[in-house]
C-alpha cells in the first residue's frame, strides 16, 4: 500500500495511536498535535476530497467526530474544538482526513486574512446566486 493514509487507516503503519476505529474508518493522535488531543479521522478506503466519499463513510466520519468531540472536552477541558480539512493540493496527506483540534483561548491557532485582498465580500448576493443556480440543476 503505497499511499500513507491508507496505511494509518488500515493499521499498516508502525506507531501510530489509534484511539478509536470502525469498519469505516480510523482516529488516531496526530503526530505533530498542536494542542494535546488533536486527532485525525481517517477513512479506510482511500479518498482524496470530501465529495469522493461515499455516504456511509461520510457518516461515519461525522459520527466519530461528534463522539470524539465529546470526549476532548471532558478530558481536556478545552474552550472549545476546531474542525478542519484540507482538500486538494492542500492535502499534504493526499488521503482525505479530518482534524479535530481542542483548542484554547490565545494558542495561536488562527485562521488567517487573506494575503492578497480580493474583494468577495462586495458580491456575496452574486456568490449566493451562482451556487443556488447550480444547486438547482
Amino acid at each position: 500500500m503505497e499511499c500513507l493514509g491508507c496505511r494509518i487507516a488500515n493499521g499498516i503503519e508502525p506507531n501510530v495511536k489509534i484511539v478509536y476505529e470502525n469498519e469505516f474508518i480510523t482516529c488516531v493522535l496526530d503526530i505533530a498535535p498542536f494542542n494535546e488531543g488533536h486527532l485525525l479521522i481517517l477513512p479506510k478506503k482511500h479518498y482524496w476530497d470530501l465529495e469522493d466519499i461515499d455516504s456511509e463513510t461520510s457518516y461515519a466520519i461525522m459520527d466519530a467526530s461528534k463522539k470524539l468531540s465529546i470526549v476532548l472536552k471532558d478530558l481536556f477541558k478545552p474552550d472549545g474544538i476546531s474542525i478542519c480539512q484540507n482538500g486538494g493540493k492542500f492535502n499534504d496527506l493526499t488521503h482525505y482526513h479530518m482534524h479535530l483540534i481542542p483548542r484554547y483561548e490565545g494558542d495561536g491557532f488562527a485562521w488567517s486574512e487573506p494575503i492578497h485582498p480580493h474583494g468577495a465580500e462586495n458580491f456575496l448576493n452574486h456568490t449566493q446566486a451562482k451556487i443556488i443556480g447550480v444547486l438547482k440543476k
